[in-house]
């Protein structure tokens, strides 16, 4: 197993604990992309991911991902096939298990330089020229 998948590995078993406080992770110079959905957009460094991800966060009660499959593509990404679990504050509505998403991580030298995260997971397979 690589370093890399090693690293995609520990932050994955934070995340699925429900624990998105780490982010030593991160390059300072992170590019933090939302590929799709109702607000894409890309951000830049540490806080500005934290930022995004406190914004997120408190929309949600519970919220965790579980990785079902990594995959390394290359010396440098890692893709991550996830399903989301959560209940949304305002609208209750609950995400066992649903929510198939990706997420595609850059590793450079331990750290991670960029995590794209895809909402569909076909998206992902496509943008990437992979098959399910």
């Amino acid at each position: 197993m690589s370093e890399n998948l090693d690293l995609v590995r520990s932050i994955y078993a934070d995340w699925e604990r429900g624990d998105f406080s780490r982010g030593d992770w991160a390059d300072p110079k992170i590019e933090f992309v939302i590929a799709e959905g109702l607000e894409p957009g890309s951000w830049t460094g540490v806080s500005a991911w934290m930022e995004w991800r406190d914004d997120f966060l408190s929309a949600w009660e519970g919220y965790s991902v579980k990785a079902v499959e990594y995959r390394e593509l290359d010396d440098e990404r890692v893709l991550v096939l996830s399903t989301a679990h959560g209940r949304g504050r305002a609208s209750g509505l609950e995400l066992r298990g649903r929510g198939e998403g990706a997420v595609l991580f850059h590793v450079r030298d331990g750290k991670v330089t960029r995590q794209v995260n895809y909402l569909e997971r076909d998206r992902a397979l496509a943008d990437l020229g992979l098959e399910e």
